[in-house]
């Protein structure tokens, strides 16, 4: 599955990192490399681009990048620690 098919709220774990050199270096300076839980937090009204919450911080995120990288599906999709939030709506972290 691709990042941009992730809908908001759910969860995947990065499991490749594609695109032409300098777009993949980018995306793998911001953090995006392999396994690491990322969860989607939101996406704009036209969907692009998307918010999502990964190694504690928030990044934004164009669709066509998002389309380079490649997920795995954790057990439970609803269930990471992608977020540092104390209690994430999401995650139901602290509940």
């Amino acid at each position: 599955m691709k990042l941009s098919q992730l809908v908001p709220g759910k969860c995947g774990i990065i499991k490749t990192v594609g695109g032409e050199d300098a777009l993949r270096h980018h995306l793998l300076d911001m953090g995006l490399t392999p396994g690491t839980q990322i969860l989607v937090r939101k996406t704009a009204p036209l969907g692009d681009p998307m918010e999502l919450n990964l190694r504690g911080y928030e990044l934004t995120l164009r669709r066509d990048d998002a389309d380079k990288v490649e997920l795995e599906q954790p057990e439970n999709p609803y269930a990471c620690s992608a977020c540092s939030a104390a209690a994430c709506p999401y995650c139901k972290r602290g509940a």
